[in-house]
């Protein structure tokens, strides 16, 4: 068993940790305090080829494997959550939703231009009575001539005013549950699209969250993803790779929040000494540093395991579990590392906390993971014990 990094992976981590370090996280603090969206972070990613990096090299994406898309993931979040979940709803739940589920023509139409940048993508599943539940949609697909009319109401979309194009999810046919979903392409100028008001968010905040209304809005029949049905099934695949997402931007938050906390640590004196000399600040960053390890090994398993088109469910969200509530307990230990100072905007130790909040949240909360988790286990344990109870 082999842990060690690819050269081609150690690339990648030294190469957008210095492009996280140098030019993204200068910016980040300024960001969060005005919530605008940070552009200019995304063009930087994008003349980088990192807004398709997991997408095969035919349709202008970088080609590279899942834990080196993770990596990068990571190395975001440890300079600024928001810039890292902007890539992550990009690569994995539109473009990657796309590559998964498109057939060859639609690949070959929509996956170039976000690839070059030129097209931001989004994601359109969660409805005001649809959070969890992602079988209870409201919107509706209504059949017309040469395609569908789409008219719902989709809240908490990353990305979403800023977007130019949306995977979104409609009910096809109501009478058949969850096997009446069907997945659309949409664009952000065709009419009937509209938007509500950016969300003011605890964390997050310059990702440019919000509603994305849709009123009869037609959409012609080769912008549907695989068969009428397959939405149900196409969201549950595609959570999967977000999830892997959210749980390297967690653990990439967690890392920043241990690098504050030792600068600081090493730079503080009280009573004569250094802080870090203490035993109760040793203690606190012994903690984080064991969980951001075990956070890492977790999530890199989970991106090999997906990137390589294993059925991982269960490891993805022990994964996004594990790294999200990790890095919630280790950036309200950086903060109370620094202090007073950790509760000002004087240092980014708070903006951490407050971002790493929502990794239990979306994709799927932490209550959510823990279901999948053990039905998994009371699943594999029934199939072990099966044979004793003939």
């Amino acid at each position: 068993m082999d842990f060690q990094l690819s050269e081609d992976q150690q690339a990648i981590r030294q190469a957008v940790h210095e492009l996280a370090q140098e030019m993204i996280k200068p910016r980040a603090a300024a960001a969060d305090h005005s919530g605008e969206f940070p552009w200019e972070s995304v063009r930087l990613l994008a003349e980088q080829g990192y807004l398709g990096m997991n997408l095969p090299t035919e349709y202008g994406g970088a080609g590279l494997d899942y834990v080196s898309y993770a990596i990068a993931l990571e190395e975001l979040a440890r300079a600024d959550a928001t810039t890292a979940v902007i890539l992550d709803v990009q690569n994995s739940l539109h473009a990657e939703c796309i590559l998964r589920n498109g057939n060859e023509a639609q690949r070959q139409r929509f996956l170039p231009p976000l690839c070059r940048g030129e097209v931001l993508g989004a994601y359109c599943l969660t409805e005001p009575q649809a959070g969890s539940d992602a079988a209870n949609l409201l919107t509706v697909a209504k059949r017309v001539a040469g395609g569908y009319e789409l008219t719902g109401r989709k809240v908490f979309v990353t990305n979403g005013s800023v977007a130019h194009r949306y995977v979104v999810y409609a009910v096809t046919d109501k009478d058949q549950g969850k096997k009446g979903l069907s997945a659309f392409v949409v664009d952000k100028d065709m009419p009937g699209v509209s938007f509500g008001p950016l969300l003011d968010k605890l964390g997050i905040r310059a990702s440019a969250t919000c509603d994305v209304v849709l009123d009869q809005v037609v959409v012609s029949e080769d912008r549907r993803l695989g068969e009428e049905g397959d939405g149900y099934k196409i969201a549950l695949r595609t959570l999967q790779g977000g999830r892997v997402g959210i749980a390297a931007q967690a653990v990439g938050i967690l890392q920043g929040a241990i690098d504050t906390a030792t600068a600081y640590a090493l730079s503080r004196q009280q009573f004569g000494q250094l802080i870090g000399e203490y035993e109760a600040i040793q203690w606190m960053l012994a903690d984080m540093e064991t969980e951001v390890e075990a956070a890492r090994l977790l999530t890199y398993r989970a991106a090999w395991l997906h990137g390589s088109g294993q059925r991982a469910a269960a490891a993805i969200s022990m994964a996004k579990l594990f790294a999200s509530e990790a890095a919630m307990r280790g950036t309200v230990k950086g903060v109370q590392i620094l202090g007073g100072y950790g509760f000002t905007s004087e240092y980014p130790a708070e903006r951490m906390m407050r971002d790493a909040k929502i990794t239990e949240i979306y994709e799927g909360t932490s209550e959510v993971q823990r279901m999948l988790i053990a039905r998994h286990v009371l699943d594999l344990h029934t199939q072990q014990a099966a044979p004793l109870l003939v």
